[in-house]
């Protein structure tokens, strides 16, 4: 271009080239920010496109279904004349409509029953009308499920109605829980019934402690020991049982019971209707709702007043006895279940020569055979300490009367009896029997001797017990008669005996006229001596009485030999 006729053109009217330039940067300048709000539209769409989506999907992605009746926007010019429904994909999945989220109102209530669908309309008409919000529960025709429909209005900040919403949820697993737990309860409160029922029924009373050893619950039979209280105003008002000085009968059990863990139990006295009843209390521990930190117990009151009695009765009996014991000749002392000496008879002191000072320290059974054992008044036996442990061991095992002999190193023979006391704890008695052993061995070496003189005799002896049994025979007398020494130590009666002599008489004779004659004649008292006639030759019989009611028949030999 030519750069002359430019400059030529500019100097003929400079004004209309400014004017020029002016409005050519104008129109730039416009377009620039035609562009940048262009921009900024696009953009501001952009993200309301998102926010649109979002909220779209935030919507689908509840686990609730949703049917929408959407209204025209009064508000401004909106092209859409009438109301609009929407189904959610959720609804469409959980009511399993074949069109999915092209389904309309008709279709959702296909699903209900026919009664259910009037109420829904009703509801429905409600909220379009008039607004009203509304729930209700209903039931599925296609399975046994429970939909929750809740109906809202959705407005916006100017009043604008935007939309009617339903809200479709599946509360099939809640409404059956619900039933489960209800059966559950149902059953749990029949079993508490039950068991208050028991304890109701109880013929003492019980109650329960909380960790701090208020009671919390007791039966019927437990209020009727707190007078002008029934039993919901004696849990409500934690109230006690009253011993006979005003103190609650256990609640001081309770507090050692809940320190050491441990069941305690002690006796009381309980006033009822004016007179005093001896009962016996019991406090249990046990921890709550697997918490170790929390400690409970269980109490029961049992009334114990005909065994207090009973034992007083058996104290008296008991002591009675033993005062007749201490008055007797034989040594007897009572070691109770830990061993310790609880009564001795002054028999039994000068039989073991015990000192009185020691003996009233009620020593221990362990303790006696050691001082028996330095005073030499224990059996030798080569391992004391084994022979000690045994008489402990056995003397924490007697279940019945036992009876053995000690033999002292002085030469004495003692009996020792040794019995179960009833209050617990072992009776000993002691017996010196040493003149009786004596005596026993002098009268067994005396009969023995008298034996041995009778079996030497040539005369034929038979001594007969006082049962009318042979209870002696000798030599000479089986050598006479040829007797069978079996059957005669078989003890046969007086009668067996004359049978088993029967072939030594003439067997023509009448024998039991003959036996009958010889029998008389011998238990006769009168008669001292009679001749048999045997087939052999003749016997001089003799029959002594002896003095412990045995009768002795003696046969002499006066001719020929059998």
């Amino acid at each position: 271009m030519d750069t002359e006729l430019l400059r030529n053109m500019y100097d003929a009217a400079p004004e209309l080239w400014y004017g020029i330039g002016t409005v050519f940067a104008g129109l730039i300048g416009g377009t620039l920010f035609l562009m940048f709000a262009l921009l900024r539209l696009k953009q501001k769409n952009y993200f309301l496109r998102r926010d649109r989506e979002r909220y779209a999907e935030t919507l689908y992605a509840s686990h609730d279904g949703y049917f929408a009746f959407i209204y025209p926007d009064e508000k401004v010019n909106d092209p859409r004349k009438v109301i609009t429904e929407r189904c959610s994909r959720r609804l469409a999945v959980l009511l399993g409509l074949e069109k999915g989220v092209k389904s309309d109102f008709n279709d959702v209530l296909k699903n209900f029953y026919k009664d259910d669908v009037k109420k829904i309309n009703k509801y429905v008409g409600l909220l379009k009308e008039e607004g009203v919000a509304f729930e209700d529960y209903f039931l599925l025709k296609s399975a046994d499920r429970h939909i929750r429909l809740e109906g809202a209005r959705i407005n916006g900040a100017d009043g604008n109605i935007y939309c009617d919403m339903i809200w479709f949820r599946d509360i099939s697993f809640a409404i059956n829980r619900i039933k489960s737990l209800e059966k559950a309860k149902e059953s749990s409160d029949k079993k508490l019934f039950l068991i208050r029922d028991l304890l109701d029924n109880l013929p003492f009373a019980v109650w329960l402690r909380d960790p701090a050893l208020e009671v919390v619950y007791c039966n019927k039979k437990f209020a009727e020991f707190v007078p002008d209280k029934n039993q919901d105003e004696v849990i409500s008002e934690h109230l006690e049982i009253a011993g006979t000085n005003g103190d609650s009968i256990s609640k001081s059990l309770a507090a050692r019971v809940h320190e050491t863990n441990r069941m305690g139990k002690t006796t009381v006295g309980v006033v009822v209707k004016g007179e005093r009843i001896a009962m016996e209390a019991f406090e249990v521990p046990f921890y709550a709702d697997q918490n170790f930190e929390k400690t409970y117990s269980a109490g029961c009151l049992i009334n114990i007043n005909e065994l207090d009695q009973l034992r007083r009765n058996l104290k008296r009996h008991q002591d009675a006895q033993l005062e007749i014991l201490g008055t007797l000749g034989t040594a007897f002392a009572v070691f109770n279940q830990n061993g310790i000496l609880n009564f001795y008879n002054p028999a039994f002191a000068k039989l073991w020569q015990l000192d009185a000072s020691w003996i009233e320290d009620k020593p221990t059974y362990a303790s006696f055979l050691d001082v028996l054992r330095e005073k030499r008044l224990l059996p030798e036996v080569p391992d004391y300490k084994a022979y000690k442990q045994n008489e402990i061991s056995t003397f924490s095992q007697i279940i019945e009367a036992l009876s053995d002999l000690i033999h002292l190193p002085n030469g004495k023979t003692l009996r020792r009896m040794r019995a179960p006391y009833p209050m617990g704890g072992v009776v000993f008695a002691y017996e010196d029997i040493s003149d009786r052993l004596a005596t026993t061995s002098a009268y067994n070496a005396l009969i023995s001797v008298q034996n041995e003189m009778l079996s030497g005799m040539f005369d034929a002896i038979l001594i007969f017990g006082t049962n009318g049994r042979l209870s002696f025979f000798n030599e000479a007398y089986a050598d006479l008669w040829k007797a069978d020494k079996t059957f005669l130590a078989g003890e046969p009666s007086f009668d067996e005996v004359l049978d088993s002599q029967r072939r030594f008489f003439a067997m023509d004779e009448d024998w039991n006229s003959l036996k009958k004659g010889i029998s008389a004649n011998i238990l006769d008292m009168t008669s001292k001596t009679m001749t048999l006639k045997c087939r052999n030759g003749d016997l001089q019989l003799g029959v002594t009485h002896l003095s412990d009611g045995s009768l002795m028949i003696v046969y002499h030999k006066t001719n020929q030999q059998l």
